[in-house]
């Protein structure tokens, strides 16, 4: 097999087992929550969310340290990390001990996430990146969709511990086979400077950033609490952008924004990321929650139009990018999300599969047709020694695009309903035998959060229309420091 091929195949495995963990435990909190000793609703919380937000908060840091070590060596570590968290995962006592695992468990998504992009680039001509950079991005996106299906199936069944018990025979031979089949490309530099003072600011930033979101929509902390955590946040993402333009040797490269192609993809990222990233989060409380409580199981059949259509437009549009160019395609897939989430704002208390199927399908198209021409375009327009580092800002952008588009799918609710219909509906306290009287406000509030996506999508035309040239941009110096 040609080498191409084996990265292809290890780094699909890898995004594809980091994006099922991402949403396979969102169908079994409410199991996990009965079963699990010394588990409440903040815990529950953090189990759900701690993932996300850690792989956000060390995404662009590991992608840095990979570009100065290895990324196939970091990688491999990546994979052995995750799989000894799904380890301990499945053995979690409490649920303040599975909280803990799950972030050991981001700690090894983030090697994966941060690398298997910039590995891909490495082992692709440019004519061809499109198309694995497709088939990898689809497994993302796929592997979050089909995760609520696994997990409704798993938890059912054999239990809630088997959701993370499964990842551990694969980890551990994919783990092997990227040490045996992986090899560095791209030469590390001799002298590796890490700059300790952006990681703690970008991470102490981003932390602040999104519990202030989190927390304060699900009023886990007071008001005041939480706008304290977002200006601070906000306060070192600031100085962190300061510190880094003067930094010798900086964690972010800043440079790369000045990249046309690399600035206006990430931008378009980070706003299909916002649109997208509470999607399936949504739908779920849609099916299991008031008024139609339907199996993890059926609700999980519910969303398999999404990710068959993403599945089948993913890689087809990388493969036509690579022959004609992303911009047609990335306006496609925004416009074809964009009706899709339009028809959902207007979906009613107990619409039939049959009903639901049609916009389900044009999300998970749109979704298709943008993720790997977009990656693609971003990977290609940076410098071979800057795709750990790029890869890792796609990667972030991502994960925090998708943790904040939770925030604000919280705060929808919260102005819709009383805080403690939200905490029913999470908790899974609410159910078919229990009248539930804010039935009416959720499906408001549920259409007003697809409105709302559709208008980010169509937002994101802007930077994708006027992305300047779709060729593969050459290599562009960067200053010394940055190397």
């Amino acid at each position: 097999m040609q080498y191409k091929w084996l990265v292809l195949s290890n780094t699909t495995v890898a995004t594809l087992m980091s994006a099922i963990d991402s949403n396979i435990v969102l169908i079994s909190l409410p199991t996990i929550g009965r079963e699990l000793p010394g588990t409440n609703a903040t815990l529950l919380l953090w189990i759900l969310i701690g993932y996300s937000l850690l792989t956000s908060v060390v995404l662009v840091n590991f992608g840095r340290l990979s570009d100065l070590f290895g990324r196939v060596r970091l990688y491999v570590l990546g994979f052995a990390i995750f799989t000894f968290g799904s380890l301990l995962c499945g053995f979690a006592a409490t649920g303040l001990e599975l909280v803990i695992f799950r972030l050991v468990q981001a700690v090894g998504a983030g090697f994966l996430f941060s690398n298997s992009a910039a590995i891909i680039t490495d082992a692709f001509p440019p004519n061809e990146r499109g198309r694995a950079l497709g088939v990898n991005q689809v497994s993302i996106v796929f592997g979050a969709v089909s995760g609520l299906v696994l997990g409704g199936i798993i938890t059912s069944t054999i239990g809630w511990r088997w959701i993370f018990f499964v990842n551990v025979p694969i980890g551990l031979i994919a783990t092997l086979r990227a040490r045996t089949d992986l090899k560095e490309l791209a030469k590390p530099p001799e002298r590796p400077q890490i700059d300790w003072v952006g990681n703690i600011l970008f991470a102490g930033g981003l932390t602040a950033l999104l519990l202030g979101i989190t927390l304060g929509a699900l009023g886990q902390v007071s008001t005041t609490d939480a706008v304290v955590a977002l200006l601070a946040g906000i306060a070192m993402l600031v100085v962190f952008l300061w510190v880094e333009r003067r930094e010798a040797h900086p964690m972010l490269d800043l440079s790369l924004f000045r990249i046309r192609e690399f600035a206006a993809s990430a931008l378009a990222m980070l706003l299909n990321s916002l649109a997208r990233g509470a999607f399936t989060f949504v739908l779920v409380f849609y099916l299991q929650g008031p008024p139609r409580f339907l199996s993890p199981f059926t609700a999980g059949l519910y969303l398999i139009p999404t990710s068959a259509s993403l599945a089948v437009t993913g890689p087809i549009s990388g493969w036509l990018s690579d022959r004609y160019g992303p911009r047609a395609f990335l306006v496609a897939g925004l416009v074809v999300s964009a009706a899709g989430f339009l028809w959902l704002s207007n979906i009613g208390p107990d619409d039939s599969f049959a009903q639901l199927a049609p916009p389900l399908v044009l999300v998970g198209a749109g979704m298709g047709l943008f993720a790997s021409p977009n990656r693609a375009a971003m990977m290609t327009a940076v410098p071979p020694k800057r795709r750990g580092v790029a890869s890792a800002i796609g990667s972030t952008l991502l994960n925090s695009g998708a943790t904040i588009s939770l925030g604000i799918t919280l705060l929808v609710m919260s102005s819709v309903l009383p805080l403690s219909a939200i905490q029913a509906i999470f908790l899974g306290v609410a159910n078919a035998s229990q009248p539930f009287t804010a039935g009416a406000g959720f499906l408001t509030a549920i259409h007003l959060i697809f409105l709302i996506s559709a208008g980010l999508l169509l937002v994101a035309l802007i930077p994708s229309v006027l992305r300047g040239s779709t060729a593969p941009s050459p290599v562009v110096p960067a200053p010394e420091a940055g190397d």
